[in-house]
């Protein structure tokens, strides 16, 4: 005859529930949304708020050239031109009608004063918009920048993955 001995109910609930906790992964580093938002709008990566985001007016940098993040996963598409025709719409269309209604001047006194200024609120304002969205995607791990996604891809042709040096700790 065998005597098998077992624990206590409360002993054998906390060796399953340190068993559950030791296969469940450490949480993921804190992605702050407003600094990375901030970060966006000055065109600076997400992660360190240093390095640009962009390697040329509106083209995203594959990587980081200080922290070396990987940036090429972003999808912005078509949403920051959207989001910069609302914004300036919203700004150039109260202001041409109150001074239509205020000073009723000749058409080419709007053509000469509105066209200059809407184009030149889109071109500003589209990096800034852009850089907000994307780092929107990184603070939320959207679209690859999660490590542990299934979306992650590898980088696009022509871009050598950059081998982060780890540094000891003192």
């Amino acid at each position: 005859m065998t005597v098998t001995k077992s624990l206590p109910a409360s002993a054998a609930e906390a060796a399953e529930a340190a068993r559950l906790d030791a296969s469940v992964e450490p949480p993921a580093q804190s992605r702050p949304l407003p600094a990375a938002l901030l970060r966006g709008a000055r065109c600076l990566c997400p992660a360190c708020g240093q390095g640009s985001l962009f390697s040329s007016y509106i083209k995203v940098a594959p990587y980081c050239p200080k922290c070396a993040e990987e940036l090429y996963h972003q999808r912005a598409d078509d949403a920051p031109p959207y989001a910069v025709i609302f914004v300036v719409g919203h700004i150039v269309v109260p202001l041409m009608v109150l001074v239509e209604e205020l000073f009723r001047p000749e058409l080419w006194v709007h053509l000469s004063l509105w066209l200059p200024l809407t184009l030149g609120l889109c071109l500003a304002l589209l990096p800034p918009l852009k850089g907000m969205l994307v780092n929107l995607q990184w603070a939320l791990r959207m679209h690859g920048f999660d490590p542990a996604s299934e979306e992650r891809e590898a980088p696009p042709d022509g871009v050598k993955p950059v081998v982060r040096a780890v540094r000891p700790i003192r």
